[in-house]
C-alpha cells in the first residue's frame, strides 16, 4: 500500500473519530470537549489503528479519559463502519499523547529566557 494512501486513511479516520467524539462520549463523566484527537496511525494491513489523544486537565482526568475511550472503542469502530467504506474496520487502541504539553513547557521556558534576557 502506498504511503500516500495510508496517510489519507489516517487523516480520514482522525476526522471521523474527532467528529464522533461528542456523539459517543455523550453523558460520560469525561467531557468530550476536553479531548483532542492528535493523530491516527493505521497498520499497513488496516486491521489495527492507534489513536493518539490529548486531554486537557490533571493526570487523574487524563487516565480516566483514556480508560473511557478504551471502553468505548467498539462504539467508535461502529461509527467508522457506518461512515467509511473499508474492507475491514480497524480495531482501535487509544493512547495518551503528551507532545502538546511538552511543547507548552518548551514555549514557557523560551518565554522565561527571553524575559530574563530583556531584564539583564
Amino acid at each position: 500500500m502506498s504511503v500516500d494512501r495510508l496517510e489519507r486513511i489516517n487523516s480520514l479516520l482522525k476526522r471521523v473519530i474527532a467528529e464522533g467524539m461528542f456523539q459517543v462520549m455523550q453523558g460520560d463523566s469525561v467531557p468530550a470537549g476536553m479531548i483532542t484527537v492528535t493523530g491516527v496511525q493505521c497498520g499497513k494491513d488496516l486491521r489495527d489503528a492507534s489513536v493518539c489523544v490529548s486531554v486537557f486537565g490533571d493526570d487523574e482526568l487524563k487516565e480516566r479519559a483514556v480508560r473511557h475511550l478504551k471502553a468505548k472503542a467498539r462504539e467508535f469502530q461502529s461509527l467508522i463502519n457506518r461512515q467509511v467504506r473499508m474492507k475491514f474496520t480497524p480495531r482501535l487502541t487509544f493512547k495518551l499523547d503528551l507532545s502538546l504539553e511538552k511543547g507548552d513547557e518548551v514555549l514557557a521556558l523560551l518565554d522565561k529566557l527571553e524575559h530574563n534576557d530583556s531584564n539583564s
